[in-house]
């Protein structure tokens, strides 16, 4: 099971982030298109995209310095954020975002009454699994702009495993001391 602190909901029309000084979520761009999120989307807490889960994607140069992204599949939306709630990893999307690893992991919901059941990325169904390829691939279009985005294909549980542990242990060498602190 993750934890997942949530961003934004498939109904936000504005990208939110947790800024990383302060800890609060500011907004950090409207939305281009007029694609609504897919999923509930958010991170993994005590995450970092470095060095080590740029190692498992090829072509990338560097991890985004960020926490890992997560989609979680839902039943019922959920239409707020800033909260927290448990998910269970299934696969994942290989996103390469200006030659930097920027994986999107894909999670359901612990006991959705409709996708709870859901334990290996085959098992979403494809439609869902492509809007999402859909949304990653042009959520950061500008208009006259070349796309910077690669959106490879989807990878199972046992691959998103090995993403989720580089993330905890890239963060863990970036942030040695958080380690030793009460939470």
């Amino acid at each position: 099971m993750l934890n997942v602190f949530v961003e934004i909901t498939p109904f936000d029309v504005m990208k939110y982030e947790v800024d990383k000084e302060s800890g609060y979520l500011r907004v950090d761009r409207v939305q281009r298109t007029s694609s609504l999120p897919p999923a509930i989307y958010g991170f993994v807490p005590r995450t970092l995209a470095g060095a080590r889960v740029a190692a498992l994607m090829d072509g990338a140069e560097r991890g985004d310095d960020d926490p890992i992204d997560v989609c979680v599949l839902s039943e019922q939306p959920i239409s707020r954020s800033e909260v927290v709630l448990q998910a269970r990893l299934v696969g994942g999307i290989p996103m390469l975002d200006h030659a930097e690893a920027d994986d999107k992991l894909l999670t359901v919901l612990v006991d959705d009454p409709l996708l709870g059941h859901i334990r290996e990325l085959e098992e979403i169904p494809q439609v869902i699994v492509e809007r999402l390829l859909h949304y990653f691939s042009t959520y950061k279009l500008h208009r006259g702009a070349p796309a910077n985005v690669t959106v490879g294909p989807p990878y199972g549980r046992r691959r998103a495993e090995s993403v989720v542990s580089a993330a905890l242990e890239d963060y863990r060498a970036a942030f040695p001391e958080v380690g030793t602190r009460a939470p």
